[in-house]
């Protein structure tokens, strides 16, 4: 009989431990349900998160940035990305702040057209300890190996085209001259304007050095005829100081502007002692970046030339490279030799710039849409 309550005993302990089992395991499967559940929302959540791309444009007193800027939240946004677009008025402490204000918010990416590119080294440093990619825009970031990639346009070739304006100007393969011409840079601080220099010196040194030009206040190489943050008025104040210096007795036959907003400074200078009239016409004036006051005056006749650099094309390349580098896909680049930036040769994709004249602005500006023609007028 004890045998008999015993083996009862033993069938009823098993049972409920049975009985248990199959409950923890339903209990742990569902756990299992809601931790997968969890993870896949988190995943979700995470996947519809759009990568932030921090945009830093250095001023807005130049139209070109402006339209930069634009572009690249244009294409950044129809590419599913978020932007945050800054400008910090030729402010370098201001683009420091809105860099590192861009950081600590969480970019995933930072595309930075410099003020002055020696000053980023310790913000950079700290996007990279944070995997931020970095993109130097159109102005190379110097001194620091932070820098992913280089998109910019040919700078060598725009100064070469701006000297072979003025080679065309004044018809010196055909041995004309001599001519008197003054030269002038773009900001020390910004590595493109030694590019500009030097590609339009490729061209024009020839010349000087054979008598059909002549520098005749003798001021040459960028420590002469840099011009700080670009700026008109001081181009316009140096040129001032030029005529009253040099050319009360002379003409002035050109002047090397590599920039729109400089020409405009130099052309005011002119036109205040008496250039633009039947006794003394324009001198050949050269610029860059085709901005719609410089086309204006190119169709008043008093700037000849000016270089064009397509603001779209470029924000479309930077885009495409971001969104290569960011997929683990290959950066499209065409330069792995040129742009050195003291710490490193930075991979770079340099597009095309374009001559631009009274003959072709039309074309090249107004039926390609960049322009309309209401602006023009």
């Amino acid at each position: 009989m004890k045998h008999k309550y015993l083996v009862l005993a033993l069938v009823a302990l098993l049972l409920a431990l049975f009985i248990s089992a199959c409950g923890s395991s339903e209990e742990a499967a569902d756990d299992a349900d809601t931790s997968t559940t969890t993870d896949t929302t988190t995943t979700e959540e995470t996947a519809d998160e759009a990568p932030l791309v921090g945009i830093s444009m250095p001023t807005k007193s130049s139209s070109r940035w402006i339209s930069d800027g634009e572009s690249m939240v244009k294409v950044f946004t129809e590419m599913g990305y978020e932007t945050d677009l800054q400008f910090a008025e030729d402010d370098i402490p201001n683009q420091l702040a809105q860099i590192e204000n861009m950081v600590t918010q969480g970019a995933d990416v930072l595309i930075i057209a410099a003020i002055d590119g020696s000053t980023l080294s310790d913000i950079l440093q700290k996007a990279h300890d944070q995997g931020v990619l970095v993109l130097a825009y159109d102005r190379l970031i110097t001194k620091t190996e932070n820098v992913d990639y280089y998109v910019t346009f040919d700078n060598f070739q725009v100064g070469v085209l701006q000297a072979s304006q003025i080679e065309e100007a004044l018809g010196l393969k055909d041995g004309n001259g001599p001519f008197n011409i003054e030269l002038f840079g773009g900001s020390p601080d910004d590595t493109n304007a030694f590019y500009f220099y030097d590609g339009a010196m490729s061209v024009l040194q020839p010349y000087i050095d054979n008598g059909q030009l002549v520098v005749q206040s003798g001021q040459m190489g960028m420590d002469k005829v840099s011009t700080l943050r670009w700026d008109g008025a001081v181009a316009q104040a140096r040129m001032d100081n030029l005529l009253s210096a040099y050319y009360t007795d002379k003409r002035v036959d050109a002047v090397l502007a590599p920039y729109d907003g400089l020409s405009r400074g130099i052309i005011s200078s002119l036109k205040g002692v008496g250039y633009g009239s039947a006794d003394q016409p324009w001198p050949v004036v050269t610029g860059q970046d085709a901005e719609v006051a410089s086309i204006k005056q190119m169709i008043a006749g008093e700037q000849m030339y000016t270089v064009f650099k397509d603001t779209r094309e470029l924000a479309k390349q930077a885009a495409a490279m971001v969104d290569a580098a960011l997929k683990g896909e290959e950066v499209p680049i065409n330069d792995t030799s040129t742009y050195n930036n003291e710490v490193k040769v930075v991979p770079s994709y340099l597009l095309i710039p374009y001559s631009v004249d009274i003959n072709n602005y039309q074309e090249i500006l107004v039926d390609s849409g960049y322009y309309t023609e209401d602006q023009l007028k």
